[in-house]
């Protein structure tokens, strides 16, 4: 596991270019998701604009017995008059590895805001994702959210 997180970690450092409007291309940093009920994933979070409005996401959490491997695209869009703030919205599969049980495949579309601080290398972002559940296990789950807090590279 640690071998994944390094190789994740090294590939987005490596991948890192300056993108034309975005006022960052890659973030690294923790993330939070409420997957499925009872269960609070906390673990990294990385994303990366392949454009200025393109970007793909993963993240890797852990809880009690329980891993989550999600992997998101977002559309993400600038607010107009509101500098270091995005909208977005996306899908993305999740699967949720559980000791003792069968996984857990989902879909997870999302929507949010992001919010680059000015003048610091600082994301956080908040959003809503439903789970989707598309194998046997929990019921879908409405009220998922994720949370994020990043450090932005240029």
């Amino acid at each position: 596991m640690k071998k994944l997180l390094f190789v994740f970690a090294f590939t987005s450092l490596s991948m890192i270019t300056a993108k034309g409007q975005t006022s960052y291309s890659a973030a690294l940093g923790l993330g939070v998701d409420t997957a499925i009920e009872d269960a609070t994933f906390v673990g990294a979070t990385g994303k990366f604009f392949f454009s200025d409005n393109h970007v793909g996401q993963a993240d890797l959490g852990f809880e009690d017995n329980a891993t989550i491997i999600t992997a998101l695209y977002s559309y993400h869009k600038q607010f107009v008059g509101a500098r270091g703030l995005r909208w977005y919205v996306g899908v993305g599969p999740s699967i949720i590895l559980i000791e003792d049980f069968d996984n857990v495949f989902a879909l997870r579309p999302h929507g949010g805001l992001d919010f680059k601080v000015n003048g610091a290398p600082i994301v956080i972002n908040f959003d809503w994702r439903p789970s989707i559940i598309l194998s046997d296990g929990p019921d879908n789950e409405v009220a998922a959210f994720g949370l994020g807090l990043q450090f932005a590279f240029n």
